[in-house]
């Protein structure tokens, strides 16, 4: 039996993100890769699933075309990425001192940090599922999964 309201491909318009370094790329298709696995991704207008996503970006707005598995259009939407501009930096920010204290802080100190790193990105995941209520219904892992992708397609070093 197909899935339904389930995101099953997830594509980008490399001509609108570009190209970030090797480890931002990989880091992008394991985002990708972990949201198609396992999703909740209900288009508002009730429209059957399963999709395939394909983002771009255009005019700092990541642009969400939301397409059947054959490629026919659905639903196309798209998300501000101003607003999210300070959540990302301060996860970068924080993803950059976690990996700085593995390599000489204590347990203690790296746990701490490794606590306000998912704090961080419960946060962010929690604004996307707000900022997308009008054009998509998502559970909880479905945008902590989109979080981790946006941050991975804005990640470019």
């Amino acid at each position: 039996m197909p899935r339904r309201q389930t995101i099953v491909a997830v594509t980008f318009d490399e001509s609108t993100i570009g190209r970030g370094s090797r480890l931002a790329e990989h880091e992008r298709r394991i985002a990708a890769v972990d949201l198609a696995k396992d999703n909740h991704f209900a288009p508002v207008g009730g429209l059957d699933g399963p999709y395939h996503l394909c983002l771009s970006v255009v005019e700092h707005r990541l642009v969400f075309d939301v397409r059947s598995p054959d490629g026919e259009a659905l639903s196309k939407f798209t998300l501000p990425l101003r607003p999210l501009r300070s959540l990302l930096r301060d996860y970068r920010l924080i993803c950059d001192n976690y990996v700085q204290a593995i390599k000489t802080q204590p347990v203690s100190k790296i746990e701490a940090i490794d606590m306000g790193r998912r704090a961080l990105h419960n946060e962010g995941a929690e604004s996307l599922r707000e900022r997308l209520r009008a054009n998509a219904c998502i559970d909880d892992g479905t945008a902590r999964r989109l979080f981790s992708l946006i941050f991975a397609l804005v990640s470019r070093d």
